[in-house]
């Protein structure tokens, strides 16, 4: 499939006076073709290219992977929202008076405290609570603090050997209260205002947040995702009124990949989130 789809754009770049592929050219609809052509430009890198393995790989992290980190970063923002009635009262405000049921994106991201409550439902409900990297070589990890080891000696770094795991504790460094200040465990949008210097050196794809991992392997379709939830926000918000139907300390966080809700008074049921919604009604 990979290969047929090769050919069919070379033989269009083939037809084209420049004879070229580049990024600003891609068109189609399809997610495979659109990742194939733009692999294939002329103006990116060959080490960022990927095999053909890796781009058919591509195809079901978008499908699979940002469908349910999307829709659990939705949940946790329902249960922010309805356990917050201040923040949901302000985010009415600015979503129902827009002009529009549908935006565009660039509406969306133009939507002040939307982007700060999405920032902040990443931050502290990062669906993903760590990762892990394996080491391609043997190095040494410096440290921002030093520290002092089992046998009393004050070590500024760590070393790590190739082949060794080492964990990325997303949500432990999004609440770290060095980082964040002592506000670090609650939920509040309006930390974007100013973000704390310290929170400057997370080496974030997005926002100073780990919740999408940086570097080379940093999530392919965070842009995707943000969009996508800013829209469900949007939509929600501008229909619904909603409050937990539950105290708020039965709802608990259960990993299975993806950190859901449960309910701490009956886990045998699944990941849930009982709300209670009211349609908004219509001037």
């Amino acid at each position: 499939m990979i290969s047929q789809k090769k050919a069919e754009i070379l033989a269009t770049a083939e037809s084209d006076a420049k004879g070229g592929i580049e990024k600003r050219n891609i068109q189609g609809r399809d997610l495979l073709s659109l990742l194939i052509k733009a692999n294939m430009a002329t103006d990116i890198a060959d080490n960022a290219r990927m095999n053909d393995e890796e781009i058919l790989a591509q195809v079901p992290t978008f499908m699979i992977a940002g469908h349910e980190t999307t829709s659990t970063a939705a949940a946790w923002a329902l249960y922010a929202l309805g356990s917050h009635p201040a923040v949901h009262a302000k985010l009415n405000v600015e979503a129902r008076a827009f002009y529009t049921d549908t935006p565009s994106m660039d509406e969306l991201n133009g939507m002040t405290y939307l982007d700060y409550v999405t920032r902040e439902v990443l931050r502290l409900y990062a669906p993903v609570s760590q990762t892990d990297r394996f080491a391609k070589e043997d190095t040494v990890v410096p440290l921002s603090e030093p520290f002092i080891d089992r046998h009393g000696v004050k070590r500024h770094g760590f070393r790590v050997r190739k082949g060794d795991v080492i964990v990325i504790p997303i949500l432990a460094v999004h609440r770290l209260k060095s980082l964040w200040g002592e506000d670090a465990d609650e939920f509040k949008p309006e930390r974007w205002e100013a973000i704390p210097e310290a929170v400057k050196a997370i080496p974030g794809v997005f926002s100073n947040l780990l919740t999408f991992a940086a570097g080379a392997h940093a999530c392919i379709g965070y842009r995707f995702s943000i969009i996508e939830t800013k829209a469900l926000l949007f939509s929600l918000v501008r229909s619904f009124d909603f409050e937990l139907a539950v105290p708020r300390s039965d709802i608990t966080r259960q990993t299975m990949i993806v950190a859901r809700p449960f309910l701490a008074s009956d886990t045998d049921k699944g990941p849930q989130l009982p709300l209670i919604l009211r349609r908004v009604k219509s001037d």
